[in-house]
Formats: C-alpha cells, structure tokens, sequence
C-alpha cells in the first residue's frame, strides 16, 4: 500500500483477523483515501497478527505475522487495534503497545471488565489514547455518549439489553412457546449461540459490560466481580406465559444506578439478571439479537442508544470510530478522554437492592391458603401489589406480584414460604423492573 504525500502516515497493527479483525481490515484498505481525509493523515495498515498463516486470508501475505510482540513494538506502529479476545494474552499486548507510546483500540470486555485500571494507568503513564467503544453493544454508540456528551450532566442510571445471544433466546421462547432448551440449540444452529453458551446465558459477558458502564456512569473502578449476576438457563416458558398476562415480558438486563445505602451515603449497584418487562417500556420492544442502552441523566431525561449489538461488521463500525479519533488526536496532539475514577463510590451489596418481584409457587388448594401466605409476606415487609390463583383440584398455581423490597427481605420470605405445609415448591422468583411503581 503506498502512502500519500502530505502528514506523516499513522501505522496501524491489528491483532487479531477473524469476524470483526476482517472487518477492520477491509475497511482499512477499502476505505483509505476516506480515512486520510477524516484524520488529516494517510492510516496506513503495518501488518495483521494471527495464530496461523494458511490458505488465503483475503489480504496480502507480506501483512501477515505470527509474531504479534514483534509487530506491536514496530517503530512504524502508531495505533494498535485488538480484536483476539481473552485475557492474558491481549493483556500483555496491550500493555506492551501502551508502555511503549502507542495508543490502543480494543473489543474486549472481559479484559477491561477486570483491568481497566491497569491499562488506563500504563496509557495515563505515556499520554496515550485507550479506546473501546466496541467492547459494549457492538456498533451502538453508549461510551462516547458518557464520556463526552454526558460529561458535564450526572447519570444515575444506565440499564439495558448489552447480550444478543440472551435476547434471541428470550425472543423466540416469548414468540413460539418452546422451551429453554430447545430454543438454545435453534440459537447453536442459527449461529448466535457459541459451542459453549456459558458466558452469554448465565450473564458473564453482560456482567463485564455492566462493570464497564458503571465505571464510567459513576466515576468509580467497577470490576466484573463486583457485578451481581444471575443467567437465563432457568427461566422457562410457563415464566414467559406468566409474563404475557401480566403485560410484561422477560429480558436480561444489565442494571447500574445511583441507589442511597441503608446508613443514607450513596453508593452503586451493578447487576445483571432476568427481569420481567411492562411492555409499554422501551426494552419490552427489543427483540432478537438486537441491543439497547437506556441512559437516564439529571439534565437530559432518559436516552435511549439502540442497534446491532454484535457482528462482525457493526462491532468493526465502533473500532473504526475509535481508530479514527485515535489518529486524529495523533495528528493534532490531543487526546480521549482518560479514566475518571474520582467518586470512589461503594458498591451496594445485592440484598440491599429495592424492586419488585414476582413469585411463582404451587400450593395446595384449599382453604386459607392464600391468607396464611399474604400474611408470611407481610411478616417479612414485602407488600403484595397483585395475586393470582390458577388451576384446581389436588394443587394450584399462585403467582404473586410484589411492590417494591430489598432483595434480602425478599430472600427471607421465599425461605419461609418454603417450609410451610401447604406450599409445594416456589417454582420461579423473578424481578420486574421498568414499571411506573
């Protein structure tokens, strides 16, 4: 590739070329004199890191290397653009391109769900640039939007749909009525789902992301660990009925908000677990493999970001915008926006959350029952909003609606309704977020 006349060029390593490397690539070499005309300089690829060379990669052999160390401590590397995924070995990457002066665009929130710190630290240390707007809902714009155009308002909530291998699942078990099973291996197949679904349906890859949006929202190092996390794989097809009569559905949702601690300091709170939805709310409407981010501010009122939030292309899309502001900071002297960690705030432990839930239980069906039950509920602080009763005969079905308790007042009753005679088996608790209440 030649590079054209006028500024200095900016050198570009890509780590990684699978779905979303590919992309970046293409759009590097398709797209250069763009490029050039949006930075005020040529951005050039240097070379593409990738575990084999074999067969035909779509791009010239002489860009490719097995030797990611080598190629990030290039002196002609200006930017370095991961998109390999894991941890410790895009860690010391990173780490190396950052210590070394180089600025860092990258996807991956699992690394920057637990090293964030580390690697804003190392670029802060070199007056670097950090970027990774891709490492959240793929091509929606939500870090940008908090760092920069939010950055003089306060967000006291940030909650959203971040995982679109959940959504789908959700989706069509809400559409068709076939179990969590089932739908899971159409998923698979569909090529939604990996070979091993952990991360997405038991809320790994949405608790990074929340880790993530905390930390910038509220000013304060939030880490994957520090994140409540609760999966999907239990949630089945009579919870999505229920739901249905309720006008609700059921979403994964990442939660981080502003929440006043029981000694009346404020704190945070992360957490990522199934919810039923009203349908009137804005998520209620977000279906399939579709993303979306409601950001709630002091001065600007709700805004919600809403899109692709995975692929290849529109994942590619986020990179590039980072790429882009990176070299433009390159060529003029500026820089991103660095880490702002100054608020420190506690993170509230899960029993201390308020909201509202729903509980799910069969009962035997005789007389008194639902009494003795409203009254353990009552004994416990938790407020009844709605019951209803379904079947007949040897046993029914009670499902109960809650005004708003903590999560520990809550737990304590589900236990005691447990061990009562008349109870045969609390068979779901679920939390209802978004209603008016």
């Amino acid at each position: 590739m030649t590079e054209p006349s006028g500024n200095a060029a900016i050198g570009v390593a890509v780590l990684g070329l699978g779905n979303v490397g590919s992309e970046v690539v293409r759009i590097l070499r398709e797209h250069a004199r763009e490029l050039e005309a949006r930075v005020g300089a040529p951005v050039v690829l240097r070379g593409i890191a990738v575990r084999r060379i074999e067969g035909d990669r779509g791009v010239p052999a002489e860009l490719l290397t097995t030797d990611a160390d080598s190629l990030v401590a290039r002196a002609d590397v200006d930017i370095v653009v991961e998109v390999i995924g894991g941890i410790e070995v895009p860690r010391k990457l990173i780490l190396a391109a950052l210590n070394s002066g180089k600025s860092v665009v990258t996807a991956n929130k699992a690394l920057l769900a637990d090293y964030t710190g580390e690697l804003a630290e190392a670029a802060e240390n070199k007056r670097v640039d950090l970027y990774f707007e891709a490492a959240v809902a793929g091509a929606i714009p939500v870090i940008r939007p908090l760092t920069q155009s939010l950055a003089g308002d306060r967000v006291n909530k940030v909650a959203g749909i971040v995982n679109g291998t959940t959504n789908f699942i959700l989706s069509a078990m809400d559409e068709t009525g076939a179990d969590y099973a089932d739908t899971l291996a159409e998923a698979g197949r569909l090529g939604y789902a990996e070979a091993d679904p952990t991360a997405d349906v038991e809320g790994y890859d949405a608790a990074a992301k929340a880790a993530i949006l905390a930390s910038i929202a509220f000013h304060t190092r939030v880490t994957a660990a520090d994140v409540y996390r609760e999966g999907i794989s239990k949630i089945t097809s009579a919870d999505l009925e229920a739901a249905k009569s309720l006008n609700c559905t059921i979403k994964l949702l990442s939660i981080c908000e502003r929440i006043n601690g029981t000694d009346g300091s404020e704190r945070i709170s992360a957490r990522v677990y199934p919810a039923l939805v009203p349908l009137d709310h804005p998520l209620a409407s977000v279906n399939g493999a579709f993303n979306a981010v409601v950001v709630e501010a002091e001065a600007a009122g709700r805004l919600m970001f809403y899109g692709q939030g995975a692929g290849g292309a529109p994942t590619a899309s986020a990179v590039m915008g980072d790429l882009v502001m990176a070299a433009r900071n390159r060529v003029h002297g500026g820089r991103g926006p660095r880490e702002s960690k100054y608020a420190d705030l506690k993170i509230a432990p899960i029993g201390e959350i308020p909201t509202r839930y729903y509980v799910n239980m069969q009962v035997a069906d005789r007389a008194g029952v639902l009494s003795a039950v409203a009254a353990e509920f009552a004994k416990h602080d938790v407020s009844i909003s709605t019951v209803r009763q379904e079947g007949i005969g040897t046993g029914a079905g009670l499902i109960v609606v809650t005004h708003r308790a903590t999560d520990s007042a809550l737990s304590e009753t589900v236990a005691a309704l447990g061990k009562l005679e008349f109870v045969t088996a609390v068979t779901s608790v679920l939390r209802l977020e978004g209603s008016s209440e």
